[in-house]
């Protein structure tokens, strides 16, 4: 598969674009015009750049308003194209972009748009170009690919093709199925974007909200899944417009574009049952263990809190200062190393939760489909790295992977039993984690999961935080097995925010744990000096009224602070929170009771209410 990105998809000058494009493994580039006419340097500085960098220019775009113009405009349109084909030359390309028309001007009568396109082709010809005429979804006359595709046909010359652009189609739920009918040999060019689903002008919502495939909502695999199925062997490139994008981190930007391609490809392939060239996304069987970074200072204050809860250290390493807790299926790590990994991280971070370690059927075939999405391992040239291989994840974090079958000898070789205790408080596993991470990255740490692993997005939810607006979404494994919420702030005062800014980094700020029992667990828990979050009584006010429980249930409640929610099915989901850790990581307890599928997102104001109030108070 030959890779490409248009210029407009990035931030910075031409020339750091087209660097950060190249330096993300690319194999080509869209030239986006503007971004040429602002640079400075030639078109053909332009392109030995490009060739210097190992690039080629796969596309100049795009020109507009062309077909269909009357009178004067007409021959200003073949005039403008014939200084295009100048440019195009010296970029050292022969492919060009040009959209259907949007000017009040044009006049949509099919035999001038075919007689328009066939005097076109003559000249292209001329000079060695092919045309790719793309069905802008807000054109004029033409908005449908199916529309550009009659056209190209009508018009039957060498030089005249079509150029798909999956956002044009999918935003007019125009279906993929029709792609079907377009001969291949006449695919000039294929861009790829992905997009919220949003209701708004197609022009506005495509300007600003497009993002990598994968990313948003439309289904892009199905579209490229169509295309291999004709034998489309060209190019897939990225042509996204997006503002964060343009004012992010070009590096970023550009290896989640690649990042992309490479999973969407893999995904088209398996749509068809096409041989896929990737091992298949791992499926998690769990969240194993959850480690935390300290020093023995820290440690000594954190270990209170998880014998508090219930946990019971029942193991140490054999060879280090790691401790082992746990209760009915939750394993959590506490690492007092005074090197390596977990002591840098802490030096960094401060005491925080450093690594997951999940369970996957093949830890190596993981590791072969992170290398080819350009996902980092972490090797520091330990023994654990062979027996437990890590990958680098949220912050800078760590993602352990573990054969599901081994983990009971890794566990016994790796640590040597303790005979250690606790006041059982009911816990029985892992239900989900939280990270924070900075607004820009949001979109790439979803990417991220996705790609790598077997789990699918749920709908994003936006969260009000006393202090702005959270973005949330959580990612799941088809059966529950693992789950994680990543949020997002561009509100400084958000507690998302104050998290970043507290642990100088996005990492995971809070850990879900379930039980069976939650009042017996919220006792438990007080009697273990944990101390859990006040909520206010206005809120237990409001529980009579809105799911008819008695006062009494309602009374218990207010006195353990304990939320609740149901769904529209009768599903019930009830949760307590501790207060944080030091300002850096707290603990949920949550009770679902039949198949509630969410988070308590109806309680997240409360909560985030609640701890703004300690905040306020210099707690």
């Amino acid at each position: 598969m030959r890779t490409s990105i248009a210029t407009v998809s990035v931030s910075g000058t031409l020339e750091q674009k087209l660097t950060a494009i190249a330096a993300a493994g690319y194999d080509a580039v869209e030239i986006f015009e503007p971004d040429l006419l602002s640079c400075a340097a030639s078109p053909r500085e332009i392109a030995r750049q490009i060739a210097d960098l190992g690039l080629t220019c796969a596309l100049y775009q795009p020109f507009r308003d062309f077909e269909g113009m009357p009178g004067d405009l007409r021959q200003r349109a073949f005039d403008r194209i014939e200084r295009k084909f100048d440019v195009m030359a010296e970029l050292g390309t022969n492919r060009i972009l040009l959209c259907s028309n949007c000017s009040p001007h044009a006049r949509g009568e099919r035999d001038r748009i075919v007689d328009d396109f066939g005097a076109l082709g003559e000249r292209a010809a001329a000079r060695g170009v092919l045309i790719g005429y793309e069905a802008l979804a807000w054109g004029r006359h033409v908005y449908d690919h199916r529309q550009a595709w009659d056209i190209v046909k009508a018009v039957d010359h060498p030089a005249i093709g079509i150029l798909l652009d999956s956002f044009h189609s999918l935003s007019r739920d125009i279906p993929n199925a029709s792609l079907a009918e377009i001969d291949p040999a006449k695919i000039v060019f294929v861009q790829l974007a992905d997009a919220p689903r949003l209701s708004m002008d197609l022009l506005f919502w495509s300007r600003h909200f497009r993002c990598m495939p994968g990313q948003g909502d439309l289904p892009v695999a199905g579209f490229v899944a169509e295309l291999l199925k004709l034998g489309y062997e060209g190019p897939l490139s990225l042509e996204i417009f997006n503002d964060r994008f343009r004012a992010g981190s070009t590096a970023l930007v550009a290896q989640d574009g690649l990042r992309s391609l490479v999973a969407v490809r893999d995904q088209a392939e398996r749509l068809i049952g096409q041989r896929p060239a990737l091992p298949a996304p791992a499926a998690i069987g769990g969240i194993e263990f959850i480690e935390f970074a300290a020093s023995d200072e820290e440690a000594a204050r954190l270990e209170p809190m998880l014998a508090g809860m219930g946990f019971a250290k029942v193991g140490r390493h054999r060879s280090k200062q790691v401790d082992r807790w746990s209760q009915g299926s939750i394993n959590l790590v506490v690492n007092r190393e005074q090197r390596g990994f977990a002591h840098s991280y802490d030096i960094v971070h401060g005491a925080a939760i450093c690594a997951l370690g999940l369970t996957v059927p093949s830890p190596d075939a993981t590791l072969r489909r992170a290398r080819a999405l350009d996902i980092q391992r972490f090797d520091d040239g330990a023994r654990d790295s062979a027996v437990m291989p890590a990958l680098r994840g949220v912050g800078g974090s760590l993602v352990y992977l573990m054969e599901g079958a081994a983990v009971d000898r890794i566990w016994a070789s790796e640590f040597r039993a303790l005979s250690g205790e606790g006041d059982d408080a009911g816990l029985g596993r892992i239900d989900h984690v939280a990270a924070s991470v900075d607004v820009d990255e949001f979109l790439s740490w979803q990417l991220y999961w996705t790609a790598l692993f077997d789990v699918a997005k749920q709908a994003e939810l936006d969260i009000p935080d006393p202090a702005g607006l959270v973005q949330s979404r959580a990612i799941e494994s088809a059966d529950g097995a693992f789950r994680v919420t990543m949020n997002a702030s561009g509100g400084r005062g958000t507690l998302s925010s104050r998290f970043i800014g507290n642990v100088f980094g996005a990492g995971f700020q809070h850990i879900a744990f379930t039980t069976g029992d939650i009042f017996a667990t919220a006792r438990a828990l007080e009697e273990g000096g944990v101390a859990l979050l006040p909520i206010p009584a206005n809120y237990y006010d409001d529980l009579v009224a809105r799911f008819g429980i008695a006062e009494d249930a309602v009374a218990e409640m207010r006195a353990h602070n304990i939320l609740f929610d149901r769904d529209e099915a009768g599903n019930e989901y009830w949760q307590i929170y501790t207060r944080a850790f030091e300002k850096r990581f707290f603990f949920e307890i949550v009770e679902r009771r039949g198949a509630y599928p969410g988070y308590g997102a109806a309680n997240a104001p409360i909560r985030l209410g609640a701890q703004s109030r300690f905040r306020a108070e210099g707690q």
